[in-house]
Formats: structure tokens, sequence, C-alpha cells
């Protein structure tokens, strides 16, 4: 134990660890010098080796194959120069949600700022036309008696008015503080182009000048930034009949879309800029819509399918640089979700052999599944690792969402099975779905509430009804009635992230309540337009608008993946809303 707590200190003295990273060398040290906390017999010894080593990236198991094809399918990005419009200031707003509006500066312009130098310890903010992704470009020079010092800036990259109106530290979120968006750089020699290196994501730049010398001031001009994206032009015409207010929301969601389509669909461009399985779904679905980029799908398939892990799961991301590289960790929902990605795509591009190449992939999950982690009676148990998604709601109990989220993902990929002419494994799929079905029915519905309840405390949230509604459980009539009817409940588990609204919407599509489904979108996505938004949030609570999944809300994403599919439903079930 000794020996235990010295590594522990010397990890802790070493390394400026997450918690992710601390968990993850900890384990490692622990199994690496064999030291375990009680005396077992060798199964009970293989079995808490693999716990503690359940989502650690120890071994990527790779299809060279899989990965040359997708990255032969990797994007050239297309760049267009975008201007900055105006210097603003912000005035507090504290009953929008972003917090600021903002105003054009009254003492300096752009003009004004490339004709009188500005000293140390001054600043000015740019505002862009729209929400960029790119590479921040701008001309400097210098006026006085010498340019004796290098001239020191900080830039601070703003998705929302708040990020360069409020202070970024203290900041004690979660998630490491190098992916707040500040740079700090120097310039040894004036007149120069700066550029600065890194990609950055905003629609806001605040540039301090920090130090110089007394000597000079420094002069600014031409800031542009280079704004980088695969998705190119929306190949779809826009939905006929639609209120300035649809348009809106449909224009921001196809923003949305776009800064996040680099050389793979990035969930957020700002923070984490890499491909997460449950973004790409959802991005896809858009896509198809709009942007039309398949290729870029199934690059991104590949990526995932051959990049599994030892145990043939499908990991919750991939790290598509310096290499392609599997993520650290699984998360069931979202491996589950890998055949009904596959079954979009093949809907929308009829590729018969990316279908039967992949298919494999998603039977395996099913399998790893089930065989792990559903019990003799059909319900599934819900494990602390691998993590399970589905939403990021404090206290959310997931058996029933992940319950039906499986029977959804069975159905899914049956009807692929069916198509390949592959009988046994409909067959098996089939007997699966009604043995979970019925446990769903047997152990999880209330037929006094006429609710399924999740967990040991038998919790009620919208998520379990979400998905035990897509998963085709009850009737049209009683999905109807018992989605609106949880949304009216009191003291019941809520969503905090448009990846569940999403569900939610398309929950009511499946049952046939368009109306509801107009007003979850115009109730949500429809908030976030009305106040000014630009591109859709990684996380937006209408009753809590400093809600962060991490804490802080400086590390939140103001343009995520996941919240640009009310282009999809406005294209695909809207007609005219």
């Amino acid at each position: 134990m000794r020996l235990i707590t010295f590594f522990l200190e010397k990890i802790l003295r070493g390394f400026d660890l997450n918690r992710r990273d601390l968990i993850t060398k900890t384990a490692l040290m622990i199994v690496s010098c064999g030291f375990f906390f009680k005396k077992a017999d060798s199964k009970e010894s293989t079995r808490l080796s693999k716990s503690m080593l359940s989502g650690l990236r120890i071994k990527e198991y790779n299809n060279p194959e899989w990965i040359s094809i997708a990255e032969k399918l990797k994007p050239t990005l297309i760049e267009n120069t975008v201007q900055a419009v105006q210097l603003v200031n912000g005035i507090s707003e504290r009953n929008n949600i972003l917090q600021y509006k903002m105003v054009s500066d009254g003492k300096r312009s752009l003009k004004s700022i490339g004709e009188t130098p500005i000293n140390a310890g001054d600043y000015f903010i740019v505002e862009f036309p729209h929400h960029v992704t790119g590479f921040l470009t701008f001309h400097m020079d210098w006026v006085g008696r010498g340019n004796d010092a290098p001239t020191r800036l900080r830039l601070i990259f703003g998705e929302v008015p708040s990020d360069v109106m409020e202070p970024l530290y203290p900041y004690n979120g979660t998630l490491s503080a190098s992916w707040l968006p500040d740079e700090i750089i120097n310039i040894d020699h004036l007149p120069a182009d700066v550029t600065i290196s890194r990609r950055h994501a905003y629609k806001y730049v605040k540039i301090e000048v920090m130090s110089g010398s007394k000597n000079y001031g420094v002069m600014f001009s031409n800031i542009h930034t280079v704004a980088v994206s695969s998705a190119g032009e929306d190949k779809q015409a826009n939905t006929p009949g639609l209120s300035a207010k649809w348009e809106r929301i449909e224009e921001i969601s196809l923003r949305t879309l776009h800064e996040c389509m680099q050389t793979t669909f990035e969930d957020g461009p700002r923070r984490d800029q890499r491909l997460w399985l449950g973004d790409l779904r959802l991005q896809a679905l858009t896509n198809y819509l709009s942007f039309k980029n398949n290729n870029l799908v199934k690059r991104c398939l590949y990526l995932f399918a051959g990049l599994t892990n030892s145990d043939g799961f499908v990991t919750a991301c991939v790290y598509e640089k310096p290499t392609p590289t599997a993520g650290e960790g699984v998360m069931l929902d979202y491996a589950a979700l890998f055949g009904p990605t596959l079954a979009d795509y093949y809907s929308a591009t009829n590729d018969r052999q990316t279908l039967e190449h992949l298919l494999p992939v998603a039977l395996k999950q099913i399998t790893l599944i089930t065989e792990r982690y559903v019990n003799n009676d059909g319900v599934i148990q819900i494990p602390d690792r691998p993590f399970t998604f589905i939403d990021w709601q404090d206290g959310l109990d997931k058996q029933a969402s992940m319950q039906g989220l499986m029977i959804y993902c069975c159905r899914r990929v049956k009807s692929l099975t069916e198509l390949v002419g592959d009988n046994a494994s409909s067959a098996k799929l089939e007997s699966l779905i009604q043995h979970m079905t019925n446990a769903a029915m047997r152990y999880l519905w209330k037929s006094d509430s006429k609710l399924f309840v999740s967990g040991p405390n038998a919790q009620i949230s919208w998520a379990s009804q979400i998905w035990m509604v897509l998963a085709g459980i009850v009737d049209n009539q009683t999905g109807k009635d018992l989605l609106q009817r949880v949304m009216k409940m009191p003291q019941v588990i809520t969503p905090l992230t448009p990846y569940l609204y999403h569900h939610l919407v398309s929950a009511f599509v499946t049952v046939g309540d368009k109306k509801s489904a107009h007003d979850v979108v115009l109730g949500y996505w429809g908030i976030m337009a009305e106040h000014g938004v630009d591109t859709f949030w990684e996380a937006f609570d209408p009753h809590n608008l400093k809600a962060s999944p991490y804490g802080a809300m400086q590390i939140n994403s103001y343009c995520h993946a996941w919240s640009c599919t009310p282009a999809y439903f406005i294209r695909s079930f809207f007609t005219r809303p």
C-alpha cells in the first residue's frame, strides 16, 4: 500500500492532470506493478484487471485497409477570406441568453486603429459578420521614436459576447484550461503581417496590447480571417413557405454544421475539435439534406470501424491528428448507434460496398453489449465503466433510456441484415428485440402512471420516455400521450443538451405528432435564435443560463455539432412550420 501511495504522489506532483488522465495513469501503474487489493483466483483476477483497464487506450486494433480508405477520403478544406466588420463594446443585457448586447465602439473604428497608435494596456474588440472557423490575420505597424522592444499581444477569441466581456480566469472547470480560447504572442519587429498559427472559432476577438515600449505605439489594419471548412455550398434549396423565424432557425442550423465540417465532422470547432460518434450521426442526417458531402460521412465511418479497441468496441471518439488514433474510452450508447449511423448512410447513398464492409462492426457492437450487460430477464444493467452517455443532465438514471436505445438499434441493424440476406443475424436480432421489449413492459413500464421508469429508484425522466418511444415499444397514441404528459410533470429529470432535445423531436415525429415536434424546436432552438445566436450551442437550459456540463461556462462550446438538426427536421418532416 505504501508503494501505491508513493506512485500516486509521484503522479500528482509530476503531471498536470485532469481527472481522466489521473485515473488512466493510476490504473496503469497499479496493473503494471501487479498490485491487487485482495487475494483472488485467476478468474477473479482477470475480471479485476479488465475492470481496471476498461476504457483505457492500452492497445488499438487497427484495420489498415479501412484506415487507408478513410485517409483517401480526407477532403481539401475550402478557404474563404472574411473581413472584420467593426469594433464593438458590450452592454450588459441580463435578460438575453447572450448576457450582452454588442454595439459599435463609439471611440474607435477599424479605420482609426490603423491611423492612431494604441499603447500598452489598451485593447479593442473586433466583430466579424458571423461565426468563423479559421486563422486570424492582420497587419501591424508602429509610430514613435523607435521600435526598440517586442510587442506582446493577448488575444481572446469569442464565440459569444461573454467570452470577450468577462474574465476567462480564474477557471475552475473540469476540462483542461488549455482549451480556453486565448493566445499571448510576441511580435519582434514591426511592421509585420501577423497570422495566428492555431485555428480558432469565433465571432469576436479581443486584442490587448500587453506590453511594448514607451517609445512607440502600434497600429492595426486589414484584420481578417482565413476561414476553413469542407462543407462547400448548401446543395438543397431552402424549404419553401418558411416564416422568417423558421428561416433563421434553418440558417443557424446550417452555419453550425458548416463550421463543424472540417477534415472530419468535428463536435465543435473550438472544443473538442474531434470526431464523436453520437455527434456524427446527427451531423450526417443534416448533411444529407444540405451540403451532401457524403464522402466525409464515409470517411468517418471507416475511421471508427478501423480503430476499434481490443474487445472490438467502437470507441466514442477518434483522434484524427497527427495520425488516426482510437479514443481512450467507450460509450455504450454511442457504440450501439454505429449501426443506425451506417443505416442512415446507406439510405442516403446506396453504397453497398461500405454496407457490406461495416455491417459486421455494427453487429459486433450489439453482440458485445447484450452479452455483457443484458441480464437473463432481458433488462440492461448499466455498468460504471464503460460509460453510458444519453445526456449530460446530472442525476439521470440511464437504464430505461439504454433499454429503449438498444431495441431501436437492433431494429435499425436488423433492416440492414435483411438487405444483405443475412437471415441468421436477422432472426437473432428479432429474438433479441422481442426479449428486450417484453422485459421493458414487464419491469420498466408502470401501468398506473403509464410511464416508463428507470433504475432502482424508479426514476421518471424525459429521456426514458423518448427512447422507449423511438424503440417502437408502445403504439403512437400511447407514445404521444406519455411524451406530452412527462413534459408537464414537475420534479422529473429534463434534458440539458440539444442532443437529447433532438431525440425528443424525433420521438414526436415518430408518433406522428408534428405539432409538438414544431413546438419543441421553437421552444428550444427558437429561443436561442430569438436572442441572436449565430450558431447553436453544446448545452442550453432555458431555465439556467449558466448551465455547463463541465462546471464553468468559459469552457462551453457555442457552436456544437449535435445542435445542428433543426434544418434536418425542417427539410425532412416540417413542410410549412
